[in-house]
């Protein structure tokens, strides 16, 4: 499992982790992007997420969010602004006060091995490791996800 955190630009920082997954690409695109809304909280339990977009996920799809991990709730959205089946799926979330960008590859490694590749691009001012934290908790509860069989 690689992990890298980088300097994304000026005033950015991004952030990333790659995990593989025994599993085939389509199970992992549909675990982790069709069903987003449904999943994510799954893996990070502090995150709330509500469609407000009908229909599938797609470019252009807005998500209501609630951040309860810290003492105070923060409300936001998230909206898919990327979303190739089986290969990525981006989005803006905008969430107090601030914008962030995050984004999430998959990699056929074979026909039974997906590489997941997870970034987040985040201000300077928001504290990188502590998100680079939560982001290789949450990666490893997925793969916990997956080898429980869901």
């Amino acid at each position: 499992m690689a992990k890298q955190a980088s300097s994304g630009g000026k005033g950015v920082r991004t952030i990333e982790f790659s995990q593989v997954i025994g599993r085939p690409v389509s199970d992992v695109f549909h675990f982790v992007a069709d069903q987003h809304v449904q999943n994510h909280p799954r893996w990070d339990p502090d995150i709330e997420l509500e469609l407000e977009t009908p229909g599938p996920l797609g470019v252009g799809t807005l998500i209501r969010r609630r951040n309860i991990r810290y003492e105070t709730p923060v409300e936001g959205t998230m909206e898919i602004v990327e979303f190739e089946p089986n290969e990525s799926m981006g989005t803006v979330i905008k969430e107090g006060g601030f914008e962030m960008s995050g984004r999430v590859t998959f990699e056929a490694l074979g026909p039974s091995k997906t590489r997941l590749t997870r970034s987040a691009t985040v201000p300077e001012s928001i504290d990188s490791e502590l998100i680079h934290q939560q982001m290789e908790q949450t990666s490893y509860r997925i793969e916990e996800l997956f080898e429980s069989a869901l």
